[in-house]
């Protein structure tokens, strides 16, 4: 269930008006900004931008931009950027930054399905004039390079339909590729897990299980290690319960000595209008506290009200 969907009873002109009033002049009204954006949704936010220039004669996003700062104005660009176009250009950043943020491509590549993907692929090739697969193969190595670089194929099966036969031949597989051999085949793992379609895999998960007397999960985790394993780990995560993937990654961001906003931006505003309110449930289920509670707990200011704001909702 989405948090945000769209707004009832949408004025675009009285939107852009409070919004012009909010940066004219000294000082900005960031509760204006707030109040106003998080609870439109992404589509009519870009009709804010349309009528917001056409009004004004000036750019909604780079007036915005020059009026705020620091994770506030990260988090409320995010929110301006169609869905697609965000998550292009997070991979983006991910690869073309100092070093590759491995947990940005295993975030995005591993929860999404063969459709998003490619769309995903035709916008980065749109905004960055390269094309995703071969910035993936040259920006990632071994084992963990090979898994991304089969993902963003989007060539993973989605037949309903699930031969008795071929599960058993994939469970053997997977026991003689991990606890039945010395060290891991781990080639063998990505050619089932990355492929596959979910109502297989869901059958194979189970038979694996009761054969080799524990959860995949703990073969992964005892077998494989750094980015690999978290990569399969969220293949297999988000197969069962997406939700509940990402209320662990908005946990991994708060939790501990300070917070990784890049994350918990990220995946408010990504989910926003898809999921959110089953990842709230899932993160109070997790976690026995409101995921509110943690980003008032973990964050501050103009940030944290605006987060509050995506997380409330207006569903």
């Amino acid at each position: 269930m989405a948090a945000i969907i769209e707004y009832d009873g949408f004025d675009v002109a009285a939107d852009c008006e409070a919004l012009h009033e909010a940066m004219d002049g000294l000082g900005t009204n960031e509760d204006t900004i707030t109040a106003v954006i998080a609870k439109r949704s992404t589509a009519q936010r870009q009709e804010l931008k349309e009528n917001y220039a056409q009004m004004f004669g000036e750019d909604l996003v780079e007036q915005l931009k020059s009026e705020l700062g620091g994770n506030y104005e990260n988090a409320v660009l995010a929110l301006f950027h169609p869905h697609i176009d965000y998550l292009a250009t997070e991979m983006h950043e991910a690869i073309s930054g100092a070093g590759t943020s491995d947990s940005v491509l295993i975030e995005i590549l591993c929860s999404s399905n063969n459709e998003k993907i490619e769309a995903i692929k035709e916008k980065y090739k749109e905004l960055f004039e390269a094309e995703l697969v071969d910035d993936i193969d040259g920006d990632t190595s071994g084992n963990f390079g090979k898994l991304m670089f089969s993902l963003a194929q989007a060539s993973r099966s989605e037949d309903d339909d699930v031969n008795d036969d071929d599960v058993a031949t994939d469970v053997a597989n997977l026991i003689e590729a991990g606890v039945e051999t010395l060290g891991t085949d781990e080639t063998r793992f990505n050619v089932i897990l990355a492929s596959r379609s979910y109502p297989h895999l869901s059958k194979v998960l189970e038979q694996y299980a009761e054969q080799v007397g524990q959860d995949i999960t703990e073969t992964i985790e005892s077998e494989m290690s750094g980015d690999l394993k978290e990569g399969m780990l969220a293949l297999i995560e988000c197969g069962r319960n997406r939700p509940k993937y990402f209320a662990k990654r908005l946990h991994e961001s708060m939790k501990g000595g300070g917070t990784d906003d890049s994350t918990l931006i990220r995946v408010m505003v990504s989910r926003s209008e898809i999921d959110l309110a089953c990842v709230k449930e899932e993160f109070q289920s997790l976690y026995e506290t409101e995921l509110a509670q943690w980003i008032e707990d973990d964050c501050g200011g103009d940030y944290k009200r605006l987060m509050l704001a995506i997380c409330e909702g207006n569903a």
